[in-house]
């Protein structure tokens, strides 16, 4: 077993190059905010966002589709002639300017936020849904299914334990007592080419995006998915928490179309290539828990 102790060590290093596991958790203990930016971190190299479902098109994009009504599409496929997913690629969110964002954490969500960049201990890599903008930077990506006669819209995850997130779109209010859940109650509306969601619902069990931010059940959710082209979703969001944030605080990234490639059958506990995330590496990460979140 002594052998083996380089090879992960070095994967630990790639790892923490490649998603910031690998950062200081001492940064940013100075205040109640600090910079957090690409993966997680609360200092990430911008050219992470250059991963796939990033990289910009070699020639200018078509524009963007649109349905009998006139109005922009979301889904990749057009009229069953095309395919293609929506890839968020390994990048988290920024300001519009992708600088980074001053989180107005509290105290303790604080030391929950550095925390978790030692102990990457994410409930995704354990085959859980992830809730928020966390859904849509996951494998493989997901795809946009818009049922006008249901008046709702499907969000669909390809490389997760099978999951998918309904968007009611018949202007139902939320219902009084929910029970908290992954994906939380989604309510939809457009305003002209923007579909703007709004979430309430959720439960504490999911990260809600790549950079460790905690939330609680007081989360809501405000969500902008606006089709510039025919190949970028820009993603905006509102995350109001009084739970965990002293204020509201924005973030947005990009979402990339993937031509060609389509929902594909995944079993996620039988494909998951993070077992490091699971068991752990040498004595950097604690795994000693018999709790499985």
């Amino acid at each position: 077993m002594r052998e083996r102790v380089p090879v992960f060590a070095a994967v630990l290093v790639i790892l923490g190059a490649v998603s910031g596991f690998g950062q200081a958790a001492q940064r940013g203990q100075g205040g109640q905010t600090f910079t957090t930016n690409g993966n997680g971190g609360l200092v990430d190299a911008p050219g992470q966002q250059g991963q796939r479902g990033q990289r910009g098109p070699a020639v200018p994009s078509r524009p963007a589709p649109r349905g009998p009504d006139g109005r922009v599409t979301l889904g990749a496929a057009v009229q069953g002639r095309e395919t293609g997913l929506w890839i968020g690629g390994i990048t988290n969110l920024t300001n519009a300017d992708n600088t980074p964002i001053k989180i107005p954490f509290q105290p303790w969500a604080q030391a929950v936020a550095l925390d978790r960049r030692q102990n990457a201990f994410e409930p995704h890599t354990r085959c859980k849904p992830s809730g928020g903008p966390r859904q849509f930077l996951t494998p493989y990506g997901v795809e946009f299914l818009e049922l006008p006669e249901l008046q709702r819209i499907f969000i669909f995850d390809v490389g997760g334990p099978h999951t998918f997130r309904i968007i009611y779109m018949d202007g139902r209010p939320h219902p009084k007592n929910l029970e908290p859940s992954y994906y939380g109650h989604n309510v939809g509306h457009w305003e002209g080419d923007t579909l703007v969601v709004d979430s309430v619902g959720y439960n504490e069990k999911f990260w809600l995006d790549r950079g460790t931010h905690p939330h609680t059940e007081q989360l809501h959710l405000i969500e902008r998915f606006t089709r510039t082209d025919f190949n970028n979703i820009k993603y905006e969001v509102t995350v109001d928490d009084p739970g965990a944030y002293t204020a509201p605080w924005s973030g947005q990234f990009n979402l990339r179309n993937v031509p060609g490639d389509e929902l594909f059958e995944y079993v996620c506990q039988d494909n998951n290539f993070a077992p490091v995330l699971m068991i752990g590496v040498l004595d950097s990460v604690d795994r000693s828990s018999p709790i499985i979140p």
